[in-house]
């Protein structure tokens, strides 16, 4: 029982699992904020663009 215990605290493959979660949900943060703040000024761009054409 103890070994098994041990082995358990050994295993980094659950430590490992949430960092990856950790880095994939910052990235998938990131890609919203960008396109919140891009996405604004594309369409301020194509409303110019528009508005130009005769």
């Amino acid at each position: 029982m103890l070994r098994n215990l041990k082995k358990l605290l050994k295993d980094e493959q659950g430590a490992t699992a949430v960092e990856y979660g950790l880095i994939v949900a910052a990235i998938a943060g990131l890609i919203i904020v960008v396109i919140f703040v891009l996405g604004n000024k594309v369409k301020n761009s194509f409303n110019n663009v528009a508005a130009a054409m005769p």
